[in-house]
């Protein structure tokens, strides 16, 4: 190889039910500006957490195998859901790949709370996963939980307009009862709701604490991740694919991110 030949960039594919997965995507931007980002939406079967999870793990292996056609050298599994029905299955099936899953975090709530009621908004297909199971017995023993089911709120933040008043009123619906359970902290267990953490926080009242995983999961990537070359190689812009509507995509993005990107035409699997 010449030695002035220009070194790709390190691949790092990430994928969601839909559009909340571009809160890690941004996450992981910000600690990996030089690597390319690829993401797919799954949007034509969002949210996958009111799917069963024979149909969550059908689409992970199915979106997996897609990014890693693309090069990939780490996946980032951006969903609760898919990671608890699908990533055990995609670790075993791809041994030599690091694959990083994101989960409700539990743990830094219990360690900031100060009363210990922690109050956990997720989809109904998280709260009822064996994996959350396992994760609120090992990290919430000494807490309070109340778990907050937030049906039709991720398809609502889906649709494109977060700020809608068709999302606030679903926000203000489901943050009533944690309120009056007097929690003083939050999880935010769908990555589709930090979209929505300034109407969460409204509702619930500036007192009380939202945790969200983005910038761990985006660490833990960041460690994971090949060194970036130092001659700068073709354009880094995240590429982004949908199973949806590629507009709604790209009003999506321009809206949330921060940085450039490009919409690919192509339709994954």
């Amino acid at each position: 190889m010449p030695s002035n030949a220009l070194t790709p960039a390190p691949r790092i594919g990430i994928f969601d039910s839909g559009l909340g997965g571009l809160s890690v995507l941004k996450a992981v931007h910000r600690l990996c500006p030089a690597h390319r980002l690829l993401y797919v939406a799954d949007s034509a079967h969002a949210p996958y957490g009111e799917r069963g999870d024979a149909f969550v793990l059908e689409r992970s292996e199915a979106i997996a195998a897609f990014l890693l056609k693309q090069e990939a050298q780490v996946l980032v599994v951006a969903c609760n859901t898919a990671t608890a029905a699908a990533i055990a299955h995609l670790r075993a099936h791809y041994p030599h790949v690091p694959i990083v899953g994101v989960e409700p975090g539990i743990k830094p709530a219990a360690a900031l709370s100060p009363s210990g009621r922690i109050g956990v908004m997720a989809t109904t297909g998280t709260l009822h996963s064996e994996k959350f199971r396992l994760l609120a017995q090992a990290h919430a023993a000494h807490v309070q939980l109340a778990l907050q089911p937030c049906p039709g709120l991720a398809a609502a933040i889906e649709g494109g307009d977060a700020e809608a008043q068709t999302v606030v009123s679903l926000v203000q619906r489901y943050c009533e009862p944690l309120r009056e359970a007097g929690v003083d902290t939050v999880v935010l267990g769908c990555t589709h709701y930090p979209f929505v953490a300034r109407a969460i926080q409204a509702a619930l009242g500036s007192d009380v604490r939202l945790i969200d995983t983005s910038e761990a999961v985006a660490r833990r990537v960041h460690a994971l991740s090949p060194a970036p070359p130092t001659t700068e190689g073709p354009s880094t812009a995240p590429r982004l694919w949908t199973t949806g509507t590629q507009a709604t995509l790209r009003s999506f993005a321009q809206r949330w991110l921060d940085f450039e990107f490009e919409v690919a035409e192509t339709t994954p699997a």
